[in-house]
């Protein structure tokens, strides 16, 4: 499945990704730290969204609230959620 989140408060503009399951296969930030967020993508690539959305949520980003890490969690949880899947 493939999805598209609109961050907020970040950088980074949006994030697409696609999942098998419960499993991610691909990231890809738009704008953002790109090496960061390059190296973060890679990472993630084959985890289960529990496991980032443990490592990675509530990731602050400076003085700001959230960063792209958490709002990548933030997608995680929404497609989860969406799509009825078991954490």
């Amino acid at each position: 499945m493939r999805y598209t989140y609109k961050t907020q408060g970040t950088c980074s503009t949006h994030i697409e990704l696609e999942l098998e399951g419960d499993t991610i296969k691909e990231v890809a930030f738009w704008n953002g730290c790109n090496g960061n967020l390059q190296g973060i993508s890679r990472l993630v690539k084959g985890m289960k969204i529990s496991e980032v959305v443990a490592r990675l949520g509530g990731i602050r980003c400076g003085s700001r609230i959230t960063s792209c890490p958490d709002q990548f969690t933030k997608a995680l949880l929404e497609i989860a959620d969406e799509y009825s899947l078991d954490l």
